[in-house]
C-alpha cells in the first residue's frame, strides 16, 4: 500500500512515522507547504518528498492521509474522493458547516472513504469508559464531566485560523461525549471568558470556556476548557450513574494536587501536551485506517460523525453570543448518524 500524507507539522510528522513503520505499507509520499520540511522528513524515514500536492496524486497512491491547516481540508477531501482515493483526515472538515457538507457530499457521491481524525475514540481510557456504560455497570448514567485543558497556548498567528475554542478544542469533548454514550446532544448552554491575554480578544476568541450540554435520554453534562493550565496539560471525562463512577484521565500524570491530608501527592511529571498525552491513541487511529482502507473493519468515524461534533460546536457559538440555550434543532446539518 502506498499512501499520500499531505502536511508535514507535527501531527503529520507523528502519523508519517506510524505509517512508515506499518508493515502493511509499502511506502510514503510527503508533502507539505514547507517543501524542506516535507524534504528533511522524508529523508528520516526514507520515504519520498514530493514537491507539491498535485504530485502526489499524478505519482499515484492508494490512500491519503491529510494533516495540512484546516482551511485546506475540504478541498484536498473532494479532490481524493473524485479520484476515488480514501482518506482520512485530522479534525475538523472545514471551519464551517456548508464547507464540511459539501466535503461529506463529494465523499458520498464519489462511494470513498472519510475517515476523521477524533483520537480519543481509540484512547485506552475513553474505550473503558465506553464499556463501563454500555455494559450497564454505571445503572442510569445521570451525569457527565469533561474537561479539557492546554498547559499553554497556541502560537498566535493560530488563533484567527484555529475556528475558536468551541470548534477547535472542545470539539473533542463534544465527539467523545456522544461517542461514550451512545446518546446525541439535544441542547447546549456556553459561556466563554476572554479575561486572559489579549491575543484572544484580539482574534475574537474566549480563553476558557463551560458548556452545560442536555442529551436526549435526560442526561446532563458539563464540558469546560482553557488555553492557560499551568499545571499541565488536563483532560479528563467523569460518569457518573446510579450504581457506579468512573473517571478518564486520571493516572499519576494528571496535573492536579489534593489540598486534602491524605490526597494522593500531586504528578512528579506532568502530560505537558495532547501530544504525548494520546500518543498510543494516533498510532492505533492509523492502523484503525489501514484497516479500513483495506476492507477488514468499517469505518471508525466518518464523516457524518464529525459533522455531529462541529454542529455542537456551531451551537455553542451561538449560545455565547445570544446568551441563550441554543437547541441542536436550529443548526443546519441535522440528519442523525448511526452512533458507532
Amino acid at each position: 500500500m502506498r499512501i499520500g500524507v499531505i502536511g508535514t507539522g507535527r501531527i503529520g510528522t507523528i502519523h508519517a512515522n506510524t505509517l512508515s513503520r506499518h508493515r502493511d505499507v509499502g511506502s510514503l509520499i510527503l508533502t507539505d507547504a514547507d517543501p524542506v520540511r516535507a524534504q528533511e522528513l522524508a529523508h528520516r524515514l526514507g520515504e519520498t518528498a514530493a514537491p507539491g500536492v498535485d504530485e502526489i496524486f499524478r505519482w499515484g497512491v492508494d490512500a491519503v492521509v491529510i494533516t495540512t491547516a484546516t482551511s485546506a481540508h475540504a478541498d484536498l477531501i473532494g479532490r481524493a474522493a473524485r479520484s476515488g482515493l480514501p482518506v482520512f483526515c485530522e479534525k475538523p472538515i472545514a471551519l464551517d458547516l456548508p464547507g464540511s457538507l459539501h466535503a461529506i457530499a463529494e465523499v458520498e457521491t464519489a462511494g470513498t472513504i472519510l475517515q476523521m481524525g477524533f483520537q480519543r475514540r481509540f484512547d485506552a481510557g475513553y474505550t473503558g469508559a465506553r464499556e463501563a456504560v454500555r455494559s450497564g455497570r454505571l445503572g442510569r448514567l445521570h451525569t457527565v464531566r469533561a474537561v479539557t485543558s492546554d498547559q499553554a497556548p497556541p502560537p498566535v498567528a493560530y488563533l484567527p485560523l484555529s475556528g475558536g475554542l468551541y470548534r477547535d478544542t472542545l470539539i473533542h469533548d463534544f465527539d467523545v461525549v456522544r461517542w461514550v454514550t451512545g446518546h446525541e446532544v439535544t441542547e447546549v448552554y456556553a459561556a466563554g471568558s476572554d479575561a486572559g491575554p489579549a491575543m484572544f480578544r484580539e482574534a475574537g476568541d474566549v480563553d476558557t470556556a463551560a458548556v452545560v450540554l442536555s442529551l436526549d435520554d435526560g442526561t446532563l453534562a458539563t464540558a469546560t476548557a482553557t488555553r492557560l493550565n499551568g499545571a499541565g496539560y488536563d483532560v479528563r471525562m467523569e460518569l457518573a450513574g446510579e450504581l457506579d463512577q468512573v473517571v478518564v484521565g486520571l493516572d499519576d500524570r494528571t496535573p492536579i494536587a489534593s489540598t486534602e491530608p491524605t490526597g494522593p501527592p500531586a504528578a512528579s511529571k506532568p502530560w505537558t501536551t495532547f501530544l504525548e498525552r494520546f500518543g498510543p491513541a494516533y498510532e492505533t487511529e492509523l492502523n484503525a485506517f489501514v484497516e479500513v482502507v483495506r476492507g477488514e473493519r468499517a469505518n471508525p468515524c466518518d464523516g457524518r460523525e464529525a459533522l455531529q461534533a462541529l454542529r455542537i460546536a456551531e451551537a455553542c457559538e451561538l449560545s455565547r453570543r445570544e446568551h441563550r440555550p441554543v437547541r441542536l434543532a436550529e443548526i443546519p446539518g441535522g440528519a442523525e448518524p448511526v452512533l458507532r
